[in-house]
């Protein structure tokens, strides 16, 4: 049965038809990082529920019937936009994409219930030229969270949507992104302080996720595992990767946990480097619970990694 006819039945069967409680706005985010973000400014004034789980690669999300009975109740969506979502999530041109079939007209691509964040924050690694030769990035880095300033940018730009559509509620939304702001500043002060010392050391990624992430903490890139992002590893370009790590002297090789590793496990055994599955959204671990864990988890990780 298609995910629309399950959707149905599930509605049918548990009479979801009836009237919508007005009392929270009912928040779908395609990633748990985005979740966190719409907790810390909406608190108890929003229901709030992901998409992509923090362990699986948020380009290709699997579509499932409780994805589309979330979609279906949302009042409002957000995404990280730049193409990542558009593999599952649709881009407001496939009758087929899962958004499509959610059946819900107030969040469709273009209207006021569908909110891309991806203009309010600072992107890395964008082209001249826009095209798919590039990967999956074709219009830039779109793992952006990953910068502590893009989370603040992202938060404000969720707190003046959410006062937008509640604007009895915007006082509060706006007092809970000041206290998220001044616990960031405190917890970036704290987290450039530990880095510190490890300015300027060189790592390798799987995929190329981290460029906000490195770019903040001072840390360089010496190369991918995939050739461009979201190309599988050959072994021309593995050969290649290993003989400029051995060159560059690179230790780290951070992979997320929704990649293989028999490839990384190879460069390591070639290179002496540490492996490192380090998680690069809220939920990749079981103790990164949200937004503030996860850069707490990854620090650690590398620095017990540079040591």
């Amino acid at each position: 049965m298609s995910l629309p006819g399950i959707l149905l039945l599930w509605i049918s069967a548990s009479g979801l038809l009836q009237a919508r409680g007005k009392e929270r706005l009912n928040v779908v985010t395609s990633t748990t990082d985005l979740a966190s973000l719409v907790h810390q400014v909406g608190g108890d004034r929003v229901d709030v529920s992901y998409l992509a789980g923090g362990y699986q690669d948020p380009h290709l999300a699997p579509a499932s019937a409780s994805s589309l009975i979330r979609l279906y109740h949302a009042d409002l969506l957000i995404v990280l936009g730049l193409q990542m979502e558009n593999a599952w999530l649709g881009d407001g041109d496939s009758f087929q994409s899962l958004l499509a079939q959610s059946r819900n007209a107030r969040i469709q691509f273009g209207t006021s219930g569908y909110f891309d964040v991806s203009p309010y924050v600072e992107i890395l690694d964008v082209p001249n030229e826009v095209s798919r030769a590039l990967g999956n990035h074709p219009l830039g880095d779109p793992h952006y969270w990953l910068d502590p300033e893009n989370g603040r940018r992202i938060a404000r730009a969720i707190t003046a949507k959410l006062s937008q559509m509640r604007a009895d509620d915007a006082a509060y939304f706006e007092q809970r992104f000041q206290a998220f702001g001044h616990r960031l500043t405190d917890k970036e002060r704290v987290w450039q302080q530990k880095m510190q010392p490890y300015r300027g050391y060189k790592v390798i990624t799987y995929h190329r996720a981290w460029s906000n992430f490195l770019a903040y903490f001072g840390i360089l890139s010496a190369g991918e595992i995939e050739p461009l992002p979201g190309v599988a590893p050959n072994d021309r370009h593995t050969d290649h990767l290993i003989k400029e790590m051995k060159l560059a002297k690179v230790r780290v090789i951070m992979v997320e946990p929704c990649y293989e590793v028999t490839t990384p496990r190879r460069i390591a055994s070639k290179t002496g480097a540490k492996l490192l599955e380090i998680p690069e959204s809220v939920g990749g671990e079981k103790q990164v619970t949200d937004y503030f864990t996860l850069f707490d988890y990854d620090i650690d990780l590398l620095i017990r990694a540079f040591r």
